[in-house]
């Protein structure tokens, strides 16, 4: 018996000490990309640089790109990513993030503090001295040294936003929710066409008293917009068709939602007196450390919908819910609500509750700036 004891304890010793190998091969691995992305944007970021002010010094003319573009093909054949339309991309690249109003915001959101870098300060790879011995010395550009902010995201990536996305302050926002998420750069271009952020910067959500007191940070964190264009499903449609659907293409539904739900089950069942009671869609969410009962419904908001969450989450909190984690919460998605409505019925539930739609509303402006602010604010809290 001693034995075995002595065999177990030894095991555990071992895993510890291999869990600690595997640590150690992961954290150098991410580094090691983290530096490639690093230099890749460096070398993008210089290299658009310097077409941007040959260009913009008229000494350059479109040809000499393309010219460019072909000499260094030659040079080396081998090498991707140096043609025409990707010089183009690099120039387009130091343009739009060496503008003053971009720094200006960033510096204002104060970015340094919020993104955590592997590499705090990272210097041209040139010195200074050689740099003023270029031939655009002479024209009296100033150059701008690659802002931090710009390493969270892939070169890929920043094309997607910086195609896709009209205003800065929505630029940052994609660059921080990307990497937060740590979304592809296909998944990221999902997020920007279906507005995420507008859905996830407004602030006029439909939440319970409950929700907001038991989870002040929901609104940076759940979407009130459910976009799943990706359904197809016509005008007229039943709860059974939707269901149906959101199971067949739960990796795009999880996507839209937020990538910290993790798919529990379908028909989940619990035991509300003598009858066995069916949530549609039962999640964990892992920021929040809770459970989360999605109700999906065909139809317009309807006060009754409410009453019959509040019965799930009670159920679910007593019966399901480990000890460790949080409250229940609940999320009815319909078509589109009374918002006066929602407001009635949810300020007497006692569960931690929210209705959201699937259907697009965009937000002024000036909300998504103030926005963006706190939700600056929100992950500097939350590292």
């Amino acid at each position: 018996m001693e034995q075995d004891v002595r065999v177990i304890r030894n095991q555990t010793e071992l895993e510890k000490q291999f869990e600690f190998i595997n640590t150690l091969i992961e954290q150098h691995r991410s580094s090691a990309i983290t530096k490639v992305n690093t230099e890749a944007l460096l070398t993008n970021w210089e290299v658009g640089q310097y077409i941007f002010i040959q260009l913009n010094s008229s000494r350059w003319g479109t040809k000499v790109v393309s010219d460019l573009a072909d000499y260094l093909k030659r040079q080396n054949p081998k090498r991707r990513g140096f043609g025409k339309r990707h010089l183009y991309n690099m120039v387009k690249f130091y343009e739009t993030y060496s503008q003053t109003e971009f720094i200006t915001i960033a510096s204002q959101l104060r970015l340094c503090e919020i993104v955590q870098l592997p590499i705090a300060q990272f210097h041209n790879n040139y010195k200074h001295e050689d740099f003023m011995q270029l031939p655009i010395a002479q024209y009296k550009i100033e150059t701008v040294t690659m802002p931090n902010v710009l390493q969270l995201v892939p070169f890929t990536s920043h094309l997607e936003i910086m195609n896709r996305c009209r205003t800065n302050e929505e630029r940052i926002f994609y660059m921080l929710y990307a990497a937060h998420q740590k979304l592809k750069t296909e998944e990221l271009r999902r997020c920007i066409i279906n507005q995420t952020y507008s859905s996830l910067m407004d602030k006029d959500k439909m939440l319970s008293p409950k929700m907001i007191a038991e989870y002040p940070n929901t609104e940076f964190i759940l979407k009130d917009k459910a976009f799943i264009d990706f359904l197809n499903l016509p005008t007229k449609h039943n709860e059974h068709h939707l269901h149906k659907g959101l199971l067949e293409h739960m990796k795009e539904f999880i996507l839209e939602l937020g990538k910290d739900f993790l798919f529990i089950d379908s028909e989940y069942g619990v035991q509300v007196g003598g009858s066995t009671k069916r949530i549609d869609l039962l999640f964990y969410h892992r920021a929040l450390q809770c459970l989360v009962a999605v109700e999906l419904k065909a139809v317009d908001f309807q006060p009754e919908f409410v009453g019959k969450m509040d019965m799930y989450l009670e159920a679910l909190d007593r019966d399901v819910k480990r000890d460790n984690e949080n409250p229940s919460i609940g999320i009815i998605l319909c078509p589109s609500a009374d918002r006066s409505m929602v407001e009635y019925t949810l300020s007497r539930s006692l569960s931690p509750t929210m209705v959201a739609e699937y259907q697009r509303k965009l937000i002024p402006l000036e909300v998504m700036k103030k926005s963006l602010e706190e939700y600056c604010s929100f992950l500097q809290e939350s590292k």
